[in-house]
């Protein structure tokens, strides 16, 4: 019975961190679409709960933080051979990569 009860706990989460990234995503565009009336501080609260979330979503789906960085640092890498135009235009990818290779 307590397995069960696991199980249907684990279920809840799941759905409860869908729904909340899915909430701060929709906040995100809202903000966005102000404009420069959006306050910055709104958008960095949105942004970093985006990622919490995200983190701990994959952490309930049985993925370790470490296992999602390295895949992050495997797309960074495949986007950066395709020249990626975020990467081509900006550089954002290799700053990006940098940042995660200091963190570990």
């Amino acid at each position: 019975m307590e397995k069960d009860t696991d199980i249907t706990r684990n279920i809840r989460i799941i759905e409860f961190l869908k729904s909340e990234i899915l909430t701060s995503l929709a906040s995100l565009f809202h903000n966005l679409l102000k404009g420069s009336k959006a306050n910055r501080e709104a958008l960095l609260d949105i942004l970093a709960n985006i990622i919490m979330a995200t983190y701990v979503l994959s952490k309930r789906l049985g993925f370790e933080h470490r296992v999602i960085d390295s895949k992050i640092m495997d797309k960074i890498k495949i986007s950066k051979l395709e020249e990626h135009e975020i990467e081509k235009w900006y550089g954002d990818l290799s700053g990006l990569s940098d940042y995660l290779k200091k963190r570990t």
